[in-house]
């Protein structure tokens, strides 16, 4: 039984595991600044900062938008010692039935196996890959643009919806046209 809890700065001890995953699971260039994502934690009322609940143990996070129209899940990660356990596919069924609208997430270039089987992975909880080139903007300033995808599942298509989905999530997300 899976089940998300947003949190806030508040709640120190699942926010404290929160972060220490986030810093674990992503490299540098793929998260925000600390300081900056307690902040949009606390303030940003379509900002879910979720921890991932299995029968009440925490087992991992997930972070999104919801810009009314579709939802963008930032960042997801299961805990390495609760992977390959069903967690992530029951997340994503959770989340899907949850929020009802379609969702789009950014995934890594499938040039390394590990990018390719998460994007597979998407691919079998019924997520579409949209193979239009994608910058990720930059978290922090200094650092480059990062090649990226976007997959998306529900209601979206990529030749209708691809522009409009990226400057959303480029002003709402990273702050830039």
């Amino acid at each position: 039984m899976i089940k998300f809890q947003r949190i806030t700065t508040t709640d120190a001890a699942l926010y404290k595991y929160m972060e220490q995953l986030m810093t674990a699971s992503f490299p540098s260039e793929e998260y925000r600044p600390l300081e900056e994502l307690r902040n949009y934690t606390d303030s940003k009322p379509h900002f879910y900062c979720n921890i991932i609940l299995h029968k009440n143990t925490p087992v991992g996070f997930i972070t999104y938008w919801d810009f009314g129209h579709f939802c963008y899940v930032e960042h997801f990660a299961i805990d390495p010692s609760q992977r390959n356990g069903g967690h992530g596919k029951n997340v994503l069924n959770h989340l899907c039935h949850q929020l009802k609208k379609p969702i789009i997430l950014e995934v890594e270039m499938p040039e390394e196996e590990m990018a390719i089987r998460r994007i597979n992975f998407y691919k079998r909880q019924g997520f579409t890959l949209w193979e239009k080139p994608y910058m990720q903007p930059p978290y922090k300033s200094g650092d480059d643009y990062l090649p990226m995808l976007l997959m998306a599942y529900g209601d979206l298509e990529c030749d209708k919806d691809f522009e409009q989905v990226k400057k959303c999530i480029y002003r709402e997300v990273y702050n830039t046209k």
